[in-house]
């Protein structure tokens, strides 16, 4: 077990072994035990009792969130995140439900913040059958949208979280793509949080759009804000904000999230090399240009195709994609959708 269980008696170690056998788990043993270890180290240190209630609501909170989640791990989802004070008659309300009923119509899943204005736009557009909703309780938005509240069947297609940062979890963990409508501090918050997990290479690169209505400027005036004091200053890269698409285009914000797959599928860590996995195999002239015009980003060596790793073989990980493997410099992580977009664009990949 972890650190958290060198205070615990061996006994109760074993205890935890039997309780978890005898509860029928089968799988994944040692990460229940550090779980359960986790909670009893809690309990054993002088932990304060709001500390606990805040541990144990987010925990529960999660495996709520996993449940709901769990029959939709292998579809495609976006998370569309704006207003809750946005109006039916608002342009930026229809261009959410556009964009929403768009990706729904080539297979992909909606996931919102389940409440009303873009939230509640955005449900509407992919419709209950492509909605899912991850709402938060609030004394003035207790309750999720109609459309998230309707479901599907017996099955109910929202969780309600006590905690920004644990819906925050489940927003960004469960989507490979992002739309922000022009919204206020929360929405903000959302967007920022993506682009700060992006750039530290904390999340996996996705696409984001910045989504305004037709010749709308909200966006346009964060893009000026980044251009005239954040770059300048010093205090983000020139390049930071090439990985976010602006645009006032639902056509284009819809092409933006589905081009980002024209070609890359994913990515895995196995040790220290990086394990891109594509539609289409470049090659080996592609290969080659592509270690010459990202030779910056490598630590060492160059970028080579290669068939599935130990580590992919084992886990059943994607076996039927082709795939590249390089070693990447680590503090160029954030640089990744430059490769990625390169990669969409060459002449072998699917169109």
């Amino acid at each position: 077990m972890s650190d958290s269980s060198t205070q615990i008696p061996p006994a109760v170690t074993d205890d935890l072994r039997t309780v978890i056998a005898d509860a029928g788990i089968t799988e994944d043993h040692d990460l229940i035990a550090r779980i359960l270890a986790t909670g009893i180290g809690l309990g054993v240190d002088p932990t304060d009792r709001l500390d606990l209630k805040i541990t144990s609501a987010a925990l529960s909170e999660m495996r709520a969130a996993f449940r709901l989640f769990e029959p939709f791990r292998g579809i495609p989802k976006v998370t569309i995140f704006g207003s809750a004070r946005t109006r039916p008659d608002d342009p930026e309300y229809v261009a959410a439900a556009e964009a929403a009923r768009a990706l729904a119509a080539r297979g992909w899943m909606v996931v919102t913040g389940a409440g009303p204005g873009i939230m509640q736009a955005a449900a509407e557009g992919a419709g209950p059958e492509h909605s899912l909703g991850v709402s938060i309780r609030l004394p003035f938005e207790e309750k999720p949208n109609a459309v998230i509240a309707a479901g599907v069947g017996s099955r109910a297609r929202n969780v309600a979280m006590k905690y920004f940062f644990t819906r925050k979890l489940m927003l960004v963990k469960e989507s490979r793509a992002f739309i922000c409508v022009p919204g206020g501090f929360g929405t903000l918050d959302e967007m920022f949080e993506l682009l700060t997990l992006q750039q530290t290479g904390k999340a996996e690169p996705t696409p984001i759009v910045l989504l305004d209505q037709p010749g709308g400027t909200f966006w346009a005036g964060l893009q000026r804000f980044v251009d005239e004091q954040l770059i300048p200053s010093g205090v983000v890269s020139p390049d930071d904000f090439d990985r976010v698409r602006v645009t006032d285009s639902v056509d284009a914000a819809v092409a933006e999230i589905t081009g980002f797959f024209r070609n890359y599928d994913s990515l895995r860590w196995v040790g220290g090399r990086l394990v891109i996995r594509l539609h289409a195999a470049p090659t080996p002239e592609e290969l080659a240009d592509l270690t010459a015009r990202f030779g910056g980003l490598l630590a060492k060596g160059a970028i080579d195709a290669t068939e599935p790793l130990k580590a992919e073989r084992a886990d059943g990980d994607r076996l039927d994609l082709p795939r590249i493997a390089l070693r990447l410099n680590q503090f160029k992580v954030g640089d990744l959708h430059r490769l990625i977009r390169a990669l969409n664009a060459l002449p072998s990949a699917v169109s």
